[in-house]
């Protein structure tokens, strides 16, 4: 199979990794592009190197970064509109977001010509709120799959219903998916083992932990994160610190935004790690984080949810908590035990290394993506 992979990253991220890399943008877009992979951004590489060794012809599209798709598009004398977004100006003059936010609508004509000019058999969307229902319509003659992956908020319902078929890890977003006449199959994600090559030994120097982002879906954690912050020597790492009121005891002990590896390190060298889903979640455990953590042998401790006990042994190869109180003691706990933390770790790790990495789930992604381009042939 030919299939475009097509994904978005934060506007941070590839602000900051372009202000690191300042002669970046002036590199071929092979060059650029395998810059921004090297960084383990995201879902980075883990589809498309495992894709293209089992003999498929998979290619990674980063559609909303700028420096990049403008050098494809002057490679390949793609025109593309010069309009900007509407946005305030106050963030269009800020030098690391605004070039990205004002060139979105060029963006997505550079990403049309580019999927136009592959002509995939398989067209893999990691965000569906880009390419909006018009554009994929425009690509049907082009593509014979047109298929969606999401764990987030679903877009309105003209945008999905331009999917051929739509992947989730949330189980509860399968049959909701379906009852709109869309299909749906429950698609679980994973961890990369590059990644430990890359991390090369990590020290473990943070007792505890909690890396991610404090955003408005994440609003129900905010409470808790404060609660353990007051009562756990947990650190802070990820985006969002500007949000927080300037009395919230997560300050203190925010270290900042990390990205790709700097992210995985956070974790590596934390001997717990505090996870929390966001809202839309609900009662079902998925986000990265749970493969994540337990990929560099970090104790997970993990809000309980429904279906946990599908992915990990609760208590032998993660740890759950039902509230703020009970996470705080967890924590404390396994700081004060840590030979029982760290055997916990390396049962979770285990488990991960032999179920959840992004190589077994590619070998389960493949049979799904055959049999509904199958289905399109008849």
């Amino acid at each position: 199979m030919r299939i475009a992979l097509l994904d978005t990253y934060y506007p941070r991220f590839l602000a900051a990794n372009y202000a690191t890399h300042p002669e970046l943008a002036d590199k071929p877009f092979p060059e650029q592009r395998q810059n921004l992979l090297k960084q383990v951004f995201g879902t980075s590489d883990f589809y498309s190197r495992h894709l293209q060794a089992m003999g498929h012809d998979a290619q990674d599209l980063i559609v909303n970064c700028t420096p990049l798709q403008q050098t494809w598009a002057r490679t390949h004398d793609v025109s593309y509109s010069a309009l900007a977004l509407k946005l305030p100006q106050r963030l269009l003059r800020l030098p690391v977001i605004g070039p990205w936010l004002s060139a979105l609508p060029g963006l997505v004509e550079i990403a049309v010509a580019q999927i136009k000019a592959m002509q995939p058999d398989v067209l893999y969307c990691q965000d569906l709120w880009f390419l909006p229902p018009q554009k994929l319509a425009e690509l049907r003659p082009f593509v014979k799959l047109i298929v969606g992956q999401i764990a987030s908020p679903l877009p309105p319902e003209a945008y999905l219903k331009g999917y051929d078929l739509i992947l989730t890890s949330f189980p509860h977003f399968v049959p909701r998916l379906r009852a709109m006449g869309i299909a749906s199959e429950y698609f679980r994600i994973g961890f990369d083992t590059r990644v430990l090559e890359l991390l090369g030994t990590v020290e473990r120097n943070i007792d505890a932990s909690f890396v991610g982002g404090i955003s408005r879906h994440h609003g129900k954690a905010l409470p808790m994160l404060e609660y353990l912050a007051r009562n756990t020597p947990i650190e802070f790492f990820g985006y969002g610190a500007g949000s927080l009121a300037q009395a919230s005891p997560v300050r203190a002990r925010h270290h900042g935004e990390v990205w790709g590896l700097d992210m995985y390190r956070a974790l590596a060298r934390s001997r717990v790690t505090l996870n929390r889903h966001i809202n839309v979640a609900e009662n079902n455990a998925n986000n990265m984080r749970l493969y994540e953590a337990t990929g560099v042998g970090t104790l997970l401790i993990t809000d309980h949810k429904d279906n946990l006990g599908e992915l990990f042994e609760v208590g032998k190869e993660v740890v759950a908590y039902s509230t703020p109180t009970e996470a705080a003691e967890l924590i404390r706990y396994y700081i004060a035990h840590p030979d029982e933390a760290a055997e916990i770790a390396r049962a979770g790790q285990a488990r991960t290394l032999r179920e959840h990495t992004y190589q077994r789930r590619m070998e389960e992604l493949v049979p799904i993506l055959e049999q509904h381009l199958a289905k399109g042939v008849q």
